[in-house]
């Protein structure tokens, strides 16, 4: 079967890290909704909301060069289980805070605790795959996000509701901790050392403004943090249309979790659609798509118009993320691949940060639906980046 995910026989590493990224994601995807929920009930308003959810990306935005640096330089399992801990650590304080001053330190924790992770699986993934596995291997990689963005808002809505909003979102977030932990079960060994590149020659680090120059990052970088930022809003945001539009958190669990299963289906079929209609062509029509489609999530849809729509923006969202780290990795300067993805990550959390804090202020002034139509300027200002743009 061509589109497999390779098994335990000679590089079952992956798998395990589809694994891992899986509970790792899955306990974000479960929190960020169970932080909006709880924030709601200690009394935050809709900029709150946007501030709590841009501080997640605040810590992350000036760490995320350096630990890349460091894993150019040296291995990158450490950065593992480092993540894991401050993930389940950031989820389990949220819970109990008290404060909306606290939840969002303990969220700038948990932000951390993913940027770590990725950085260091996505390093491993470009150090251990062949150039012509990158595409299939960091796509199968972006499943594991996929797969934890499927579970956790629906076990975020399960446990969240009723009257006691601040006692049943603080339990989401205890239970986020602990399948945040889980993934410290399938981190062993996980790093093939021998096949490391060799990064490590005197004066071989590679200026951020010469990365940044090299043909194919600003635009992988752009790609990357428009999508982000789009799978982050409808994260945040869904609650508070939820709670503006009368449907209930269970309903909106499901609702962002039929977008993250629509995101596993177009991964399961990356390579044939590359194959099919090109990279370029691929990226640009994907987030044409999804801006019109952000567009429409600004109209008063009833819940199965919703649903709709929010499965087919999440098929085009799942191009975006794997091609644009293949962009990146395949463009950048030789022994400075994980600075690259690094500096792709920190205009993830850029966008982060303030794309919520946008959000925000956009709906205190012009009401909920105005962050999707932010979202539809970011992609389809994508769309036209990639349409001039070609990938390496």
């Amino acid at each position: 079967m061509p589109y497999a995910i390779p098994g335990p026989g000679g590089r079952g590493w992956l798998l395990r890290l589809v694994i891992a990224f899986s509970f790792a994601q899955g306990a974000v995807s479960m929190a960020r909704p169970a932080v909006s929920y709880r924030a709601l009930a200690l009394g935050a308003d809709q900029r709150a909301v946007g501030v709590i959810a841009g501080v997640y990306a605040l810590l992350p935005l000036f760490a995320a060069v350096p630990l890349g640096r460091r894993t150019d330089h040296g291995r990158c399992a450490p950065l593992l289980p480092a993540g894991v801990v401050l993930i389940s650590g950031g989820c389990a304080l949220s819970g109990m805070a008290g404060s909306l001053a606290a939840m969002a330190a303990w969220s700038g924790v948990m932000g951390l605790g993913h940027l770590c992770f990725v950085i260091g699986a996505q390093s491993i993934v470009a150090r251990q795959s062949a150039p012509d596995e990158q595409d299939r291997d960091f796509g199968y990689f972006t499943i594991g996000a996929s797969l934890g963005q499927l579970v956790g808002p629906i076990a975020a809505g399960a446990l969240i509701g009723g009257a006691a909003m601040g006692r049943t979102s603080a339990l989401a977030l205890f239970v986020s901790a602990a399948v945040g932990a889980v993934a410290l079960t399938s981190l062993w060994r996980i790093e093939h050392v021998r096949r490391a590149p060799a990064v490590r020659q005197r004066g071989g680090r590679v200026p951020v403004l010469g990365i940044l120059g090299a043909r194919g990052v600003p635009a992988g970088i752009f790609i990357s943090l428009a999508v982000l930022s789009a799978t982050d809003i409808l994260t945040a945001y869904l609650p508070v249309v939820g709670e503006h539009r009368g449907i209930a958190p269970a309903t909106v669990g499901l609702l962002l979790s039929l977008r993250a299963a629509s995101t596993i289906a177009c991964r399961l079929v990356m390579t044939p659609m590359i194959r099919l209609l090109g990279r370029t062509a691929l990226l640009t029509g994907s987030c044409l798509l999804g801006g019109v489609l952000c567009a429409g999530m600004a109209l008063p849809a009833p819940v199965w118009g919703l649903a709709l729509m929010l499965a087919a923006l999440g098929f085009c969202l799942g191009v975006g993320q794997p091609l644009s780290m293949t962009t990146v990795v395949r463009a950048a300067p030789d022994g400075a691949r994980s600075t690259a993805l690094a500096l792709r990550l920190t205009g993830n959390r850029l966008g982060q940060a303030a794309a919520p804090a946008s959000a925000g202020l956009l709906a205190g002034a012009a009401g909920v639906a105005a962050p999707f139509a932010m979202l539809s300027g970011l992609l389809l200002l994508a769309a036209a980046l990639g349409a001039r743009t070609k990938p390496p």
